[in-house]
């Protein structure tokens, strides 16, 4: 049984469909990551998966417990950090927890439990006020498994972290589902993150979900490319579109997309050599592995929208 089901999941605000028939599926212990720019629907479909927004229609079933037939059952079964983390900052993490803990019923021992798997157990006594972010947002994470709930769902759980905070949350993401024996879902709007993070990925574009699937799976799949460093990337386009090459842009140069069957090494030879009789220097060429990025490219094309990365 999937963690997390959906069948044409559609929320409305007035004519606007912020959520358009999101059917996706979420393996058991996976960690799932729902990709989009800023307002394609991610939180939105997230606050219905949690029971905080009603769906206008379809269906949603966390555990197979139906997300709207049984709001309170569903709600048991998901373990939340969606917006501000709403702690006490006169208070230690540990009491913070300990509120939470008694409005739930549980026992005594679930704080430290809690406490032990975020790492804070050493920090559990200090104010909040004290706290970095980053540590604000592992408590906030603790408090969502309070309970020992089997999904945990996350919404953008690196935003504002500096550098070492981010790579520090993104190994604690990837161990989540072991040392809580949860599955994850996350949502952001940042690639690298995603990639270096879930086993599994969904993108959402303009409310709708264009692709999902395993990361690496997705990955195999696409068609290979190569990646080029030139002084006149205008000209190098006029090149590569002579030889019917589909292009995008990238932080480190061109990306052409190469067709099935196409040879890397003699495609490489070949544009190289051209480029430089077109008078273009090249600083660099060859093949790319694929990556997430060429994933949300190609669901970019599907949608029929703009190839470019989110901001």
């Amino acid at each position: 049984m999937a963690a997390i089901e959906t069948e044409g999941l559609t929320r409305l605000f007035g004519d606007r469909r912020a959520v358009d028939g999101v059917s996706m599926t979420v393996p058991d212990h996976s960690v799932y990551g729902v990709l989009g720019r800023n307002g394609a629907g991610k939180t939105t479909t997230m606050k219905m998966l949690t029971g905080l927004l009603r769906p206008s229609s379809g269906v949603a079933r966390v555990c197979g417990v139906d997300v709207v037939k049984d709001r309170r059952g569903a709600a048991r079964k998901i373990g939340a950090l969606l917006e501000a983390h709403g702690f006490y900052g006169h208070l230690s993490g540990r009491e913070n927890l300990d509120l939470t803990r008694r409005l739930l019923g549980l026992a005594t021992t679930e704080v430290d439990r809690v406490l032990d798997v975020v790492d804070m157990t050493r920090d559990g006594g200090r104010r909040v006020g004290d706290y970095s972010l980053g540590m604000r947002q592992r408590l906030g994470i603790a408090r969502a498994l309070l309970g020992s709930p089997p999904v945990l769902m996350l919404d953008e759980p690196t935003n504002g972290l500096d550098p070492d905070g981010i790579a520090d949350m993104r190994h604690f993401l990837r161990e989540l589902p072991i040392r809580a024996g949860a599955t994850v879902l996350l949502s952001s709007h940042l690639l690298g993150e995603i990639e270096q993070t879930a086993t599994h990925v969904g993108v959402i574009h303009q409310g709708r979900l264009v692709v999902e699937g395993e990361l690496a799976r997705l990955k195999a799949e696409l068609a290979p490319e190569i990646g080029l460093r030139v002084d006149d990337p205008a000209r190098a386009r006029a090149v590569l579109r002579s030889r019917d090459l589909t292009l995008s842009d990238d932080a480190d140069g061109l990306v052409a997309q190469l067709r099935p069957g196409d040879n890397h090494d003699q495609v490489c030879a070949a544009l190289n050599r051209d480029l430089v009789a077109a008078g273009v220097a090249v600083f660099s060429i060859g093949a790319r592995a694929p990556s997430l990025e060429g994933v949300y490219r190609a669901a970019s094309a599907v949608s029929r929208r703009p190839v470019s990365e989110p901001v």
